[in-house]
């Protein structure tokens, strides 16, 4: 098969392709060069501008020498058959591919999938592949947005994996990143205006979706989404913060790429999923194209104040963000009206922050927004990257913040390991050269210094801090690993009991306060009675049937009447749990 090299340099006079060691003349139209000779499979390539350095195709699909290597061509193969899915209300698992297996490969994770559709996982999210620099990293300081990590196995052996998730009814989302590019191998503005300074971002200039000469970076986003999602088969993207995606055009960046992956939709007759990661706390985000002025037209939305508020609630923690978080009314707020900061005061922001949720609305559901108790930030943002569970914490806590969200009314999202309060921790890592290396560990250092931490910060630089958060799959069968490993099947086992598409509207869960440390979530079909200190709390009107309740923590179910006596949480269901007592 072959393929026509094209490129975006309109400032520049002269462009041409250093092929098989021959330099050879592109053609212009426009601001558009074209290499008249087509080129094969796995041939390696690079664009000279007028007369400078070799630099690699911002479009390449594979750098598998690196971010300054030479680009090699790559023809994606169709993917295989597959129906589709819609992700909305699916058990959703958040996994980064360097740490998942030891391997740290999309082979070694195809491996794991049986493990995790056991488990009850409907849909795998896989953190960016996007080709970073050096040999290990999150995958946010993408500078080959095309290119698939080479370190990983490539594009061929992503495409493989994500057959091989829907051979076993998995979806597949894929985390990219359009509001930044990484600092280092980073050669897009050496081609062309991709960048403006007009809106200053924590990563500088701003992606140019607004300045002059916007229309061909516009669709440079929309071309890298069209190759994931219909080339390559993914079922939906996570977009990385796109709070940070400014765009005072008269058609929003997210709300044209909305439509468009709708349009495409249609042509290959199958559902696609668009997921913000969004700190505006705002409906609008997935309130279809056209309904608000604002509107975005999200498929979901991740809901950090769901996180934060059983964070705070479960562990005590109420420094930093977490400040109005942790008592048991900000956590019934959350789980009934999707935002704790609604529009009222922030503390930590010094600001009146988001706007409230219509829950009655017709334009989104309780599936709408993601919940989770650990996800990539959440964890890998702290100090030394420590779990919910970690530093001595009783399991039942982590146990009963897992019954929440799991049989809640949102869409849930395990982070890799949890399902066994893995005992790695997920701690931030880079590779970057010496100039760069240097700056994120002193950086690090300095912004933990700042709040007052007093332990050791592990260098995000160092080796052993990447591999100290590969995951442990043979301690899955340690007593308490597999303890709470049970405990999540369990879950997911009544989640998937309960009849299809029940009660997500939004007015369909309430969440009662039964005393400061304890509440109950009723949706029907389900009732979850969470508490979190050592005094005992009792219930009155639940089924006294062990065959329709399993618990974690020491109680007892007697004439109607529950009483928990201390950290932990019950859960009943008027289905029929058909499992014995999990106490």
């Amino acid at each position: 098969m072959t393929n026509q090299l094209t490129v975006w340099a309109p400032a520049v006079t002269k462009v041409q392709t250093l092929l098989d060691g021959d330099l050879l003349n592109m053609t212009r139209a426009g601001g558009w060069w074209t290499l008249p000779r087509p080129v094969k499979a796995g041939q390696r390539y690079q664009f000279v501008l007028d007369g400078g350095d070799p630099l690699p195709d911002p479009r390449s699909r594979y750098q598998p020498e690196g971010v300054d290597g030479p680009s090699q061509v790559y023809i994606p193969s169709k993917p295989a058959p597959w129906e589709g899915m819609d992700l909305k209300g699916r058990v959703l698992y958040e996994m980064h591919i360097g740490t998942f297996t030891e391997q740290g490969t999309f082979t070694a994770a195809i491996d794991r999938l049986d493990d995790l559709v056991e488990l009850g996982v409907e849909a795998v999210e896989v953190m960016p592949v996007a080709q970073i620099p050096g040999t290990r990293g999150w995958g946010y300081d993408g500078v080959d947005l095309y290119a698939t990590q080479n370190t990983y196995g490539g594009p061929a052996s992503f495409q493989q994996f994500i057959d091989a998730a829907h051979a076993k009814g998995l979806g597949v989302i894929l985390d990219v990143v359009y509001n930044h590019l990484g600092p280092e191998g980073n050669y897009l503005a050496e081609f062309g205006p991709y960048f403006n300074h007009h809106h200053p971002t924590p990563w500088g200039d701003a992606v140019n979706f607004d300045g002059n000469d916007n229309l061909p970076v516009r669709q440079f986003v929309i071309d890298n989404a069209h190759q994931w999602l219909v080339e390559y088969g993914v079922d939906g993207l996570r977009l990385d913060a796109v709070h940070a995606l400014v765009d005072d055009s008269e058609t929003h960046i997210l709300a044209e790429l909305s439509t468009k992956v709708a349009e495409w939709s249609e042509e290959i007759g199958r559902p696609l999923t668009l997921i913000a990661e969004s700190d505006l706390n705002q409906a609008d985000m997935v309130t279809p194209v056209g309904v608000t002025e604002a509107a975005r037209g999200m498929t979901m939305q991740w809901d950090d104040d769901i996180h934060h508020s059983l964070h705070a609630f479960f562990t005590g923690e109420t420094d930093g963000y977490y400040s109005d978080f942790g008592s048991a009314e900000t956590l019934a707020k959350a789980f009934t009206s999707v935002f704790v900061h609604d529009g009222g005061w922030s503390s930590f922001r010094e600001q009146n922050w988001g706007a409230p949720v219509d829950v009655s609305s017709a334009s989104y559901d309780a599936t709408s927004f993601v919940s989770f108790i650990q996800d990539h930030d959440q964890i890998g943002n702290r100090a030394v990257g420590d779990r919910l569970g970690h530093n001595g914490a009783d399991p039942n806590l982590q146990a009963a913040a897992a019954a929440l969200y799991l049989l809640g009314p949102f869409t849930p999202m395990i982070f890799m390991g949890e399902e066994w309060a893995a005992s790695t921790p997920f701690p931030f890592f880079s590779d970057l050269g010496p100039d760069l290396g240097p700056l994120i560990t002193a950086g690090r250092r300095q912004e933990f210094q700042k709040m007052a931490w007093h332990g050791a910060i592990p260098d995000p630089q160092a080796m052993m801090t990447f591999r100290s958060a590969r995951l442990k799959w043979d301690e899955r069968h340690d007593p308490e690993h597999a303890r709470m490993l049970g405990w999540y099947r369990t879950l997911l086992g009544i989640r998937a009991s309960l009849p299809p598409h029940v009660a997500h509207s939004l007015t369909a869960t309430t969440m009662t306060v039964i005393s400061p440390d304890a509440v109950v979530m009723r949706r029907p079909g389900v009732i979850v009675v969470a508490n979190r200190s050592d005094a005992p709390v009792t219930v009155a009107g639940l089924v006294d049937d062990p065959a329709h309740t399993v618990a974690r923590g020491s109680c007892d179910v007697e004439d109607s009447s529950l009483t928990l006596r201390g950290p932990g949480c019950v859960v009943q269901t008027d289905l029929g749990i058909h499992a014995q007592w999990a106490v």
